[in-house]
């Protein structure tokens, strides 16, 4: 194969967002409708649901996002380049679990504890990297695995009890505000800004959406397709220990049970962003959207009194819509 012949392969309708007309126009209706779809819940909400409106009720919705968000902004990536990672609400857990073991059993300085569940959660997104391309198993595999393993991990280093961490300055890493701003949200938006860039400025990000567009393409074009699924793993991993340590932060205790079914309302919260579940397609502001989407109708159905079982089906409901929506979405292929 020649060279413009291995480009032309990458360069294909599904590989990279600006190569695709149609595909962007796609992208476009999608978050032009879920903004839309947002304005109308937002002002629902605001008619309905008490105190909705307040300051104090927003700010807290902005910071209760920031977390999921956080960890969504990697899962773009992931699901851009064809993968998925399942196990980040347990990395979240264990990443509580042995910060609070560091510092407050074996007394370490929380700053190296810190650097360390941070090294460690990377590392173990590598792991599952590694196993993917190594054994050509399905990622949706790998991290099931990692996500019992990891969550039952957390229990066993804690024995199950909580270990308070207290704190001043490591409270305002969940708890604290920036000119009002929740310091979570901040941090979720600089996080956003940072892949948006990544995602559509790099050599890497243009590699991940050719990845998942045409991974035997990309490889034949000469790009290191097993080197980028490692990376969006580890990138998984690291923003899921970002979002433990805040977690951590904002309840002041380490704790093995929390975290419990953030993967899904991260998953749901991209693809109804408008990323593809198939890879290839997607984009930080979609995500951005599916985030703060899910998020107020989270807040909303809690100021309304919905029964909490009402909720986790109506949690259900969104995530089958959204696959739905992604597949109805993806580009139909002749023979």
């Amino acid at each position: 194969m020649s060279a413009d012949q291995r480009h032309e392969a990458v360069g294909g309708p599904r590989s990279i967002p600006e190569a695709a007309p149609a595909g962007r126009f796609r992208a476009f209706l999608a978050r032009s409708g879920l903004l839309l779809a947002l304005i109308i819940l937002f002002v629902v909400l605001a008619a309905v649901a008490p105190n909705f409106l307040s300051a104090r009720n927003l700010l807290n919705v902005l910071r209760q996002v920031s977390f999921v968000g956080i960890i969504a902004c990697g899962m773009t990536m992931a699901l851009i380049g064809a993968e998925v990672d399942l196990s980040v609400g347990s990395v979240v857990a264990l990443t509580c679990c042995l910060l609070g073991v560091l510092n407050q059993k074996l007394g370490w300085p929380l700053g190296l504890a810190i650097a360390a569940v941070l090294v460690e959660s990377t590392l173990m997104g590598v792991f599952a990297g590694w196993i993917r391309v190594k054994w050509d198993i399905p990622g949706l595999i790998v991290t099931i695995a990692l996500m019992l393993s990891l969550r039952g991990l957390a229990y066993v280093v804690t024995n199950a009890f909580p270990i308070p961490i207290t704190n001043d300055s490591f409270a305002f890493l969940g708890s604290g505000d920036v000119l009002g701003v929740p310091f979570p949200a901040i941090l979720f938006l600089l996080t956003m800004a940072l892949f948006g860039f990544i995602s559509t400025r790099t050599v890497y990000g243009r590699s991940v959406y050719a990845v998942g567009g045409n991974a035997e393409a990309t490889r034949l074009s000469g790009i290191p397709i097993n080197r980028v699924r490692i990376l969006l793993f580890a990138t998984t991993g690291l923003l899921a220990a970002v979002a433990g340590i805040l977690l951590t932060s904002r309840l002041s205790s380490a704790n093995a049970g929390v975290a419990v079914g953030w993967e899904f309302d991260v998953i749901s919260a991209v693809i109804i962003g408008g990323t593809s579940l198939f890879g290839g397609e997607g984009s930080m502001f979609g995500t951005l959207l599916g985030v703060l989407f899910i998020g107020l109708l989270g807040n909303g159905m809690v100021m309304l009194g919905v029964n909490p079982y009402y909720q986790q089906v109506a949690r259900g409901v969104i995530i089958l819509l959204a696959v739905l929506l992604s597949a109805l979405q993806r580009p139909k292929t002749t023979a």
